[in-house]
């Protein structure tokens, strides 16, 4: 007797240790399947964040787009009138017996001015198309070399025909102080990289304060904060990223272009920033316009 209720005692036993087993073996697939659909939120989420970026490229391309097709609009308009001109001027001495040296010479310079007009429309067509194109690329190296940077601290944009980076001031810069922070360095070394690159073009770094006044020992007020981050920025893209100083400019704005409303904290920490600006060279600027003009 006794030695069935130790059978008996040991059977329930064995069977409440294979449960227990099962129950963790199950708890375990619980936890993988919990992880990993943690996981795929989190990578849908980056997704949405990345295609919300690209929506966001492309609408502004549009919008330069459609700006360049109106000035080639006008001026095909133009060079349609001068053609109708043209044609006005060959059906009236079709009507002529005899043209005079004088009117020969009219026509040829209108023939002339027409040629010039032509070549205008096409050279500034090119212009265009290479402008948006260059932009474009300069603005998709920007973004992937800045991808692990966060959207709120830096933003890319194509802005009045060219590249604006824009920096928020906590990314560089302690409170009220213009030396720039270590770990911000980082950040500048990505936009240098991709600036050396490009040497086609010049950099304007620009200070942007909100309106509450500041002033101390070295800084007087907003336009000194301002004009002295830029030329920190400046200095550094210079020394340690070997940015060719030519290339450099470094200005301050104050308070005096917001992005935002000064009245709210959140327009004023929006409007308190350094935005480094990517701009065509001027001379380079000044010949594209003669060679448009025909010299």
């Amino acid at each position: 007797m006794k030695q069935a209720i130790y059978v008996l005692v040991a059977m329930s036993l064995l069977s409440s240790c294979v449960s227990k087993k099962k129950l963790t073996q199950l708890q375990s697939s619980y936890n993988e399947l919990e992880n990993a659909r943690n996981k795929a939120v989190a990578d849908l989420s980056d997704c949405d964040r990345k295609l919300t970026g690209l929506q966001s490229d492309l609408r502004t391309r549009d919008t330069d787009l459609a700006t360049n097709k109106t000035r080639i609009a006008e001026l095909e308009s133009q060079l349609a009138d001068l053609r109708k001109n043209n044609n006005s001027l060959i059906d009236r001495m079709a009507d002529l017996s005899v043209v005079s040296k004088q009117g020969a010479e009219s026509i040829k310079k209108s023939l002339e001015v027409l040629n010039e007009q032509t070549k205008q429309v096409n050279n500034l067509n090119q212009s265009i198309q290479r402008k948006d194109s260059l932009n474009l690329a300069l603005v998709m190296s920007l973004k992937r070399s800045l991808a692990d940077v966060n959207d709120q601290d830096i933003q890319v944009e194509v802005k009045k025909g060219v590249v604006y980076v824009s920096i928020a001031d906590k990314l560089l810069f302690a409170s009220g102080r213009y030396e720039v922070n270590k770990a911000a360095e980082a950040v500048l070394g990505k936009v240098a990289s991709v600036v050396n690159d490009h040497k086609e073009l010049d950099v304007l770094v620009q200070g942007h304060t909100d309106v509450v006044p500041i002033a101390g020992e070295f800084v007087k007020d907003n336009w000194d904060l301002s004009v002295m981050r830029a030329t920190s920025v400046v200095r550094l893209l210079q020394s340690k990223f070997s940015v060719a100083p030519e290339r450099l400019t470094a200005g301050g704005r104050g308070e005096y272009e917001p992005k935002d409303d000064n009245a709210t904290a959140t327009g004023r920490k929006t409007n308190r920033r350094t935005e480094i600006i990517l701009t065509p060279k001027l001379d380079q600027f000044f010949n594209l316009l003669t060679a448009g003009q025909g010299k």
